[in-house]
């Protein structure tokens, strides 16, 4: 019996249901196609970030205090604390490996560069980097990296030198000053490498003949600077296989009052948590474990943009969603108000014969319900679509369905019913047979 009034109501009553209906499936659309792009955003957005560049940076634990004119080290190349080149392997060793997305080393050298060997020299800085230099991991395999990944904001006029070549690319401002120098152009490079004060061993004067392939804008310190490859400011500088600063592009997640914690203060299962999560802290302790005598600090003007911009998305999303679900609930309160009164008469004769209220409530309720999982299924099916037609337009790849999310929604869209009905069902439960069946 309980059944059959319930096939009989959908069957008399056809456009009430629809409007229900429909009005969940909006609700549970928008919640389905926020709740996949919140599933995705934070990494999504983390890897569009990171075209920002490196949010890391590695420098010697027991580095000397740095001369810094306009963001250039002018320290003398014998002084301050080097890195190992042969160790950046390890980095991608460690627990959040697939999350160092690239890494660049950088060996500033004071010296003076030549037009011709007959020219004036000018004094500037050079700068040894890579920029797309293949690096051997322990597990033997290997993993390419350099300025590419770690700064791929800066802009060259010709193109970038090879890492194995005698090949330079000049900065924008220094170029400026040697109007001579263009693509193409032959310039020399003197630098004078540190002798063994210890032994009475002099330094020994360097020229390099390297050949001008671009011209490079950082909107940095470097515009004043010659780039070169790494291998040739490490000849420069008297220090083969050895570099002075590490920049670490890593893919974090944004931080909180949790992150921010001494590791040595929390107990085992709070650092397991700690260490298993993609904090930018975590990731720097582990890449001080694997590059011992090492100061891991984070760029600030990069990672708290990150995490302040993640975090609004993620809370605007939340708002949107919630906001639809109550939307969806007005809706459906407004419909089943506007049912129970149009079924007056009919709830009378149910309490007049005996019905309880808990009967008729279980009626109205298995109603919404069948309702709920027909809307929800269809607003999954529809949500998952323009979650993958949003992701597109805004990420550049569509938004992969989220098949766990559907049983949460079919949940949610039954709270939202269950919720909607509350008031019209507390509103039929005072109503008296006696007055209904007179007509009053």
């Amino acid at each position: 019996m309980f059944g059959r009034l319930v096939r009989e109501s959908f069957v008399r009553n056809p456009r009430r249901k629809v409007l229900v209906a429909a009005a969940l499936v909006v609700g549970m659309a928008v919640a389905t196609s926020t709740l996949t792009i919140a599933l995705e955003v934070g990494d999504r957005l983390a890897r569009e970030f990171r075209s920002l560049g490196a949010n890391l940076l590695v420098t010697p634990q027991a580095d000397t205090l740095p001369i810094e004119i306009g963001g250039v080290d002018y320290r003398p190349v014998n002084e301050g604390a080097y890195l190992s080149e042969t160790d950046l392997g390890k980095l991608k060793t460690i627990f959040w490996r697939h999350n160092i997305l690239g890494f660049t080393p950088f060996l500033d050298v004071p010296a003076t560069i030549q037009q011709s060997e007959n020219s004036d020299p000018i004094l500037a800085m050079i700068v040894g980097t890579w920029y797309a230099q293949n690096v051997s991991v322990p597990d033997g395999t290997s993993f390419k990296t350099g300025l590419s990944v770690t700064h791929p904001w800066w802009k060259v006029q010709g193109r970038w030198f090879h890492d194995d070549a005698n090949e330079c690319v000049i900065g924008s401002a220094l170029a400026a000053t040697m109007p001579g120098v263009t693509a193409g152009k032959v310039i020399y490079v003197t630098s004078r490498s540190p002798g063994d004060s210890a032994q009475g061993q002099p330094g020994t004067t360097q020229a390099i003949a390297l050949k001008v392939v671009g011209i490079v804008s950082t909107d940095d310190a470097e515009d004043k600077a010659l780039l070169v490859p790494l291998a040739i400011a490490q000849k420069l500088s008297g220090h083969p296989g050895q570099f002075r600063q590490l920049f670490v592009s890593a893919l974090t997640k944004p931080a909180d009052t949790f992150s921010e914690r001494d590791p040595l203060k929390m107990t085992p299962t709070e650092y397991d948590r700690w260490f298993c999560s993609p904090y930018i802290s975590s990731i720097s302790f582990q890449i001080k474990t694997v590059l011992p005598g090492t100061d891991v600090r984070t760029i600030r003007r990069v990672a708290d943009t990150e995490g302040r911009i993640l975090s609004r998305v993620g809370t605007l999303l939340w708002i949107v969603t919630l906001a639809a679900l109550g939307a969806a609930a007005l809706a459906v309160a407004a419909t089943s108000a506007t049912t129970v009164l149009e079924r007056r008469a009919e709830i009378g004769v149910m309490k007049a014969l005996g019905a309880t209220n808990s009967l008729i409530a279980g009626i109205f309720l298995a109603e919404q319900l069948l309702l709920a999982v027909a809307g929800g299924a269809i607003g999954f099916v529809v949500g998952a679509a323009l979650a993958r037609s949003l992701g597109a337009s805004v990420f550049g790849t569509p938004a992969s369905p989220r098949l766990i999310l559907f049983p949460v929604i079919l949940g949610i869209a039954a709270i939202v019913a269950f919720v909607g009905s509350l008031i019209p069902l507390r509103r039929a439960s005072h109503f008296n047979p006696a007055p209904i069946l007179r007509g009053e």
